[in-house]
């Protein structure tokens, strides 16, 4: 009887929509991503290829409603469209996960102008957008930021600051930017979303991203000095910053990355399974697919993987259905993926031996794109303390 493959979902399992959405990425996984991935990995390339065929296949509007005329798939299409591109390039994975993240937060308030002249685009496939929020002095406290946020005219705000690990930096259309605000009497703590073009005057990149793992996310840094945008780009009301975290930042961008991690280890799953099934012992004629141990050892990464596969299935569906007890398991998933993730590949190697270890093979890269899960924040151990205050009723971003 022939193995069954171990790093593919059958589509069949979801509304037909979906189903969809999900071959025509396979497709582009298979015959664009997989094919561009070492060297992505090996140059430090941003993934345009494969970022401008997703786009091109009427994927850039995931998960833009659709009354605005997106494809209206929430975290649930965003996890699994994540996770087969991760199974091919994590880069990739990571990259459209932070447009179709960027392009959710741009749709949950948006205005008539802000539909016309940026999500439009989007579902278009003409307009590439991200997320902005990370910066230097906050560490994994993303939702704090320090780049001010200052009304200049009654239409028109200035914005200055820096930003790190921009994903698709320098690449994107449009950047969602995280700010406070500056006028002396605002509210303390009144942080806002907005959103800056790519060719607003004040923007200055750091130099281009040179990681050790995830080499092709032009992850940079961003000075913004005396940027004006008009106020018509603010997202929201201003103060507004908070709930686009929990509401919709953080359900997203986190199963956009568990899907990304959960296609590391779905792929170093199958080279593991491979690797047993075609390596044999020149004088004995045996396999390892035959030896109890190996079986023992491949059955209990895959039982890893699987639980928490569904784990963030599970979160991820809950999420979507407006569960409101849905956001322990979110903030769960990422941890568990993390875990599951750097484990497998860890385990991978071993199973596989000297030739996993040598320098440009699959596992080599894997094993690098994985150990960023648990340092990109939210990191692992502030998503288990979001967790256990959620649990006990306490505020979440508690001292």
């Amino acid at each position: 009887m022939e193995s069954p493959k171990t790093n593919s979902v059958p589509l069949k399992r979801y509304p037909l929509e979906l189903e969809v959405i999900l071959e025509s990425v396979q497709d582009i996984a298979h015959s664009i991503v997989a094919p561009n991935a070492e060297e992505i990995d090996r140059e430090g390339f941003w993934p345009e290829e494969s970022i401008r065929a997703l786009q091109s296949a009427s994927l850039g509007g995931l998960t833009i409603p659709e009354e605005f005329g997106g494809l209206g798939q929430g975290s649930f299409g965003i996890l699994r469209v994540s996770e087969i591109l991760g199974q091919e390039c994590a880069s990739t994975a990571m990259c459209f996960g932070m447009h179709c993240v960027g392009s959710a937060v741009l749709s949950a308030k948006a205005t008539p102008d802000q539909i016309d002249r940026y999500l439009t685009p989007i579902v278009q496939g003409k307009h590439l957008t991200t997320l902005s929020l990370s910066e230097s002095g906050s560490g994994s406290h993303f939702y704090i930021p320090d780049t001010k946020l200052e009304a200049t005219s009654n239409d028109q705000y200035k914005i200055n600051g820096n930003k790190t690990f921009v994903t698709n930096g320098s690449h994107a259309d449009s950047y969602v930017i995280s700010t406070v605000a500056a006028e002396p009497d605002a509210p303390i703590g009144q942080f806002s979303c907005i959103v800056v073009s790519d060719d607003a005057k004040g923007l200055k990149w750091g130099e281009a991203w040179d990681g050790l793992g995830m080499r092709g996310n032009s992850s940079r840094s961003l000075d913004l000095n005396d940027v004006l945008v008009p106020k018509s780009d603010l997202l929201g009301e201003e103060g507004d910053q908070i709930w686009y975290v929990f509401q919709v930042v953080a359900p997203y961008f986190l199963m956009a990355m568990s899907g990304a991690y959960l296609g590391i280890a779905s792929s170093a799953i199958e080279i593991a399974r491979e690797h047993l099934i075609k390596r044999n012992y020149s004088a004995t004629g045996s396999n390892l697919s035959q030896f109890t141990v190996l079986q023992h050892r491949l059955g209990t990464l895959w039982g890893n993987l699987e639980r928490t596969r569904r784990l963030a299935y599970h979160a991820a569906a809950s999420f979507d259905s407006g569960d409101p007890d849905s956001l322990p398991a979110v903030f769960t998933t990422k941890a568990e993926v993390a875990e599951c993730a750097v484990t497998i590949v860890n385990e991978v190697m071993t199973l596989t031996g000297g030739m996993a270890y040598r320098n440009g093979s699959k596992l080599h890269q894997l094993l690098r794109d994985a150990r960023a899960s648990h340092v990109m924040a939210p990191t692992t151990d502030m998503l288990r303390i979001w967790t256990g205050r959620t649990l006990l009723g306490q505020p979440i971003l508690g001292a």
